[in-house]
């Protein structure tokens, strides 16, 4: 706990990887709370590059964002954790975190060898709730809509 703890105190720049323009779903849900704590999200969706979601510019991939990014926040399938664990390297990121569900030895190998941090199958959503607000929710996804 006390290194999620610290990722999120000391990273507030994140590339959300999966965010959809559909409101309702969780990656949207996750990215509007974390705004409203103070964290910077940057939307990355291959299909709605170049429009915005929830303020911010959407990319198609990591490597267009042009700003330090900290934490690598990702919703998409495990399949996918490997080839994002390279990208993630290859911009120099801190944190690779695989939302719930999703997991990658392979991925985890990838960025610690590269002395980046890696979380997986949790929500930041979820872990800045229960170590900030001390508060936990059975269903966190209908909270704050």
């Amino acid at each position: 706990m006390s290194e999620i703890k610290e990722i999120l105190s000391k990273n507030k720049t994140i590339a959300m990887i999966g965010v959809s323009k559909n409101s309702s779903k969780p990656s949207t849900i996750v990215m509007k709370y974390m705004q409203k704590y103070g964290y910077k999200v940057i939307p990355i969706n291959s299909s709605a590059k170049g429009e915005k979601i929830l303020g911010e510019e959407v990319f198609g991939k990591l490597d267009e964002i042009k700003i330090p990014i900290d934490i690598v926040d990702v919703f998409r399938p495990s399949k996918e954790a490997v080839e994002i664990a390279k990208d993630t390297v290859k911009i120099g990121a801190k944190v690779l975190w695989l939302q719930l569900g999703i997991s990658s030895n392979e991925a985890k190998a990838i960025v610690e060898s590269n002395n980046i941090d890696y979380v997986e199958n949790r929500c930041t959503k979820m872990e800045y709730q229960k170590i900030f607000l001390k508060k936990v929710q059975a269903f966190p996804l209908l909270i704050n809509r």
